[in-house]
């Protein structure tokens, strides 16, 4: 028993740490089917994270520190529009730069207005989204295996998480069952034809990248007032990075993204939990290399292990209009 308990407990962790990976991945899924590349993942996520956490701690409302959040991510991922769409620029540059300019400006801001050394409050209450016991969760709790597994799995999350859940049946129904995501997809696969047709490239690549950046907004509103309580400099880490690997390890499809997030996260949860620990031959492990076994493993699997990855046809190439 003790086993099954260390095994729900480390998928417990896996949840919640692949939860921003999954929001953010499923972000990148539309801007990408879209035919634009999205490397500023991670500096949506970061300015939406210092957003939340920043309206938070002034409103004390999580619920203003999410919409501050996704406001915020809403706002790069326009610039990033702005200069990839209708100024044709190079996509990578600019994502790139967005990723510096908010690595540069976030704790700028908050030591200029909160004097704590580029951090914002620490977060408690309604400032923070809480975790949610679901009907029964505490009854069932005591029968073996069904009971522990749903009041210790399922049950105890906060909402951003379940709303991780839901986001991948979501955006594979909006990407495969409508008419938005045939078009985003038409867009990126064959922007010509869509424009033929009467439809405007531009007008679908702008929506597609304001849907990554809402989806993004609750990635990293979740980082600061969910999994965390409050906002530490470079605290996304490489997450916007980790689900742009997963997004194409899972080769542009939601549910295969879901399981490469997953991966990563499990391992993010594994070395979490090997810190410190001595194991048998080998003794102790350095913290570095734990710390590092997450992005060794992205690697891995991007430069070996992915396949043959057939990415949109036109993805990084600017539309110009045929006069």
């Amino acid at each position: 028993m003790e086993l099954f308990q260390i095994i729900i407990l480390l998928l417990d962790a896996t949840f919640r740490v692949a939860t921003p990976l999954v929001l953010a991945a499923m972000a990148g899924m539309f801007s990408e089917r879209s035919g634009v590349v999205d490397i500023g993942l991670e500096g949506k996520m970061l300015g939406a994270a210092f957003a939340a956490a920043a309206a938070s701690s002034a409103a004390g409302s999580a619920w203003l520190g999410l919409c501050a959040g996704v406001v915020t991510s809403l706002a790069l991922s326009s610039l990033h529009a702005y200069a990839c769409v209708t100024h044709k620029g190079n996509q990578v540059v600019s994502g790139m730069a967005i990723n510096i300019m908010v690595s540069g400006l976030t704790p700028t801001l908050a030591i200029a207005w909160f004097h704590q050394g580029g951090q914002t409050p620490s977060l408690s209450g309604d400032a923070r989204f809480q975790p949610i016991t679901l009907p029964f969760a505490d009854a069932v709790r005591e029968i073996p295996v069904i009971g522990y597994t749903y009041a210790e799995l399922i049950s105890g999350h906060n909402i951003l998480v379940y709303c991780a859940a839901a986001s991948v049946p979501l955006v594979a129904y909006i990407l495969y069952k409508t008419r938005f995501g045939l078009r985003v997809r038409a867009v990126g696969e064959n922007p010509h034809a869509v424009d033929t047709a009467g439809i405007s490239v531009e007008l679908m690549r702008y929506k597609a990248l304001a849907v990554t950046g809402i989806l993004c907004g609750f990635a990293g509103s979740y980082l600061s007032t969910a999994h965390g309580a409050g906002f530490i400099r470079e605290m996304t880490a490489g997450k916007g990075y980790l689900a742009l690997a997963a997004l194409i390890f899972g080769k542009w499809k939601p549910v295969p993204t879901l399981f490469a997030c997953l991966l990563f996260a499990f391992t993010d949860a594994v070395q979490a939990r090997l810190q410190g620990v001595e194991l048998p031959i080998v003794g102790v492990i350095p913290v570095q290399f734990i710390q590092a076994l997450p992005y060794i493993l992205t690697v891995l699997l991007l430069a070996g292990f992915v396949g043959k990855a057939n990415p949109p046809k036109s993805i990084g190439v600017p539309y110009i209009k045929e006069r």
